[in-house]
């Protein structure tokens, strides 16, 4: 009798569950019958939490995460929280909701999560966590590997108001800008350039730790406002598949606060600090230059690898030059206002037209010195993308006016000038000046310019092993500045022998 009855129980220990998961009630008594059935094992507990004692994010945590998001068991939850897909407006996304206990499989062992605030705990049988944990814990990381290859995901984090709180400061989003290298208003040959020196970076780790530096590269993207240079910092993230952390200084509190910024941010990650000369130049943040300095190259940069910091600036003229010496920034890249190579790749991109019958006109107005940034004149071409000819008309009245401003300034610049006999400027153009004793000494000082290579191109050969990328028309400009300066000595010659007057 006892074997018939032991026979019955075993029989339904077997067969209930499957009975009962075929109906909601069946399911709801299945997960009490497999409590149940826990209650008869130890267990042992494992706690994956988001921060380490740093405030580093914990990369475990990340990569369960993804893990159990793709489980099918992940949507037989109570609750799971829907969203719609990143670049796919008809795409859903599960994720688990917090609170929630669920089941896996692995080997033939059943394991449960649940996820508390901000950590992940793992419920295992403690007699086949040596059979099974380790070997679980490098699927769970294979498996995420396999996803983030799949979706490559560009996160753009954000540094939040420093709330003690509040674990961790950067707040992400799906990075979803569309820009590319190929979109930027740079020379195309630079960014061949930029391209081929990220694929070089990208495969440097032994070079670079047999050299004894930390694997990172850092860069220099200056220029005026409207010139393209945060558009290209996507287009970089974008082509390297990195995470973009931008640091926005003004919510920084001292060094220390942007140190732990820096080691809480992670490898294969982009991190941006634009208008890097405002902060320096007006010491507007409680960050100090020291403390930025060892931002840039300190020794707490060795804390983390696999990193590309880039730096906008307006200008480098009034940035100290130990911020700009190798090491700290390994590639300059210059971000001039629109010439008229630019305006044709504008024009061909924004209003599909490779020739127009205006285009020697526009030509001509550049020849005179008129320009733009390329932001003012991509948005004249958006407004007007239904005529292309309105379009190449408004951008010819915006160059004359803008041509025209610059010329009054340039009266009026020279005016006080002539009226205070003196002109002032860099050390080394009144040196040349009076050393010729007639503008004509800015001829011989574009000569010299030009053949001492001080219109700096790119040259990756160079000893220090940074390569500027620079538009190279300073003898342009200067013989510009000649004619113009030529002519002002003209008229002052006429005025001379008419009246004796003075300009």
């Amino acid at each position: 009798m006892f074997l018939i009855l032991l026979l019955a129980v075993v029989v339904g220990f077997l067969l209930v569950p499957r009975i009962l998961s075929r109906t909601s009630i069946g399911h709801f008594l299945q997960n009490r019958w497999r409590f149940l059935e826990e209650c008869f094992h130890a267990h042992q507990f494992y706690k994956i939490p988001k921060f380490n004692q740093y405030m580093q994010e914990n990369q475990l945590h990340h990569k369960v995460l993804l893990y159990l998001n793709s489980l099918p068991s992940a949507g037989d939850s109570d609750f799971v929280n829907l969203f719609s897909g990143n670049n796919k407006a008809n795409e859903i996304t599960l994720v688990i909701n917090a609170d929630q206990v669920f089941p896996d499989s692995f080997l033939g062992s059943r394991v449960y999560w649940k996820i508390e605030k901000d950590c992940f705990v793992l419920k295992i049988r403690r007699k086949e966590k040596r059979r099974i944990l380790s070997t679980y814990l490098q699927h769970i990381h294979k498996v995420a590997d396999e996803i983030e290859q799949k979706s490559n995901e560009v996160r753009l984090y954000i540094n939040a108001e420093n709330e003690p709180e509040k674990n961790g400061r950067w707040k992400s989003i799906p990075f979803t800008h569309p820009a590319t290298i190929d979109t930027g208003m740079i020379d195309s040959e630079f960014k061949n350039k930029v391209k081929s020196d990220l694929e070089l970076f990208l495969k440097s780790k032994q070079y670079y730790h047999r050299l004894g530096r930390v694997w990172k590269r850092s860069y220099l993207l200056y220029g005026p406002s409207g010139t393209g240079k945060s558009s290209f910092i996507a287009g970089m993230a974008k082509f390297m598949c990195y995470d973009v952390y931008d640091v926005d200084m003004s919510k920084i509190t001292g060094d220390s606060d942007l140190k732990l910024l820096l080691l809480q941010t992670t490898s294969k990650s982009m991190i941006v600090v634009e208008d890097l000369d405002r902060y320096l130049v007006e010491k507007s943040t409680a960050v100090s230059l020291s403390g930025i300095l060892n931002f840039m190259d300190g020794i707490i940069s060795c804390c983390g690898e696999e990193r590309v910091m880039v730096f906008t600036v307006s200008s480098k003229d009034q940035i100290d030059p130990t911020v700009l010496r190798p090491g700290r920034i390994d590639v300059h890249i210059h971000f001039p206002l629109c010439d008229f190579s630019s305006f044709k790749n504008l024009a061909n991109s924004h209003l599909g037209i490779k020739e127009h019958k205006l285009f020697p006109q526009v030509e001509e107005i550049f020849q005179t010195g008129a320009s733009l940034s390329p932001a003012e004149i991509g948005e004249i071409m958006i407004s007007n993308r239904g005529s292309p000819t309105r379009a190449l008309k408004t951008v010819i009245n915006a160059l004359q006016t803008n041509n025209d401003s610059r010329l009054s300034g340039k009266f009026r610049l020279s005016h006080k000038l002539s009226q205070n006999g003196s002109v002032t400027g860099s050390a080394g153009a009144q040196r040349n000046l009076s050393h010729s004793g007639s503008i004509d000494g800015l001829v011989d000082m574009s000569s010299r310019l030009v053949a001492t290579g001080s219109t700096r191109t790119v040259d990756e050969s160079s000893e220090t092993g940074i390569f500027c990328m620079e538009n190279g028309h300073t003898g342009k400009e200067l013989k510009k500045l000649y004619g113009l300066l030529k002519s002002r000595s003209r008229r002052k010659e006429s005025v001379d022998l008419d009246g004796g007057g003075k300009l």
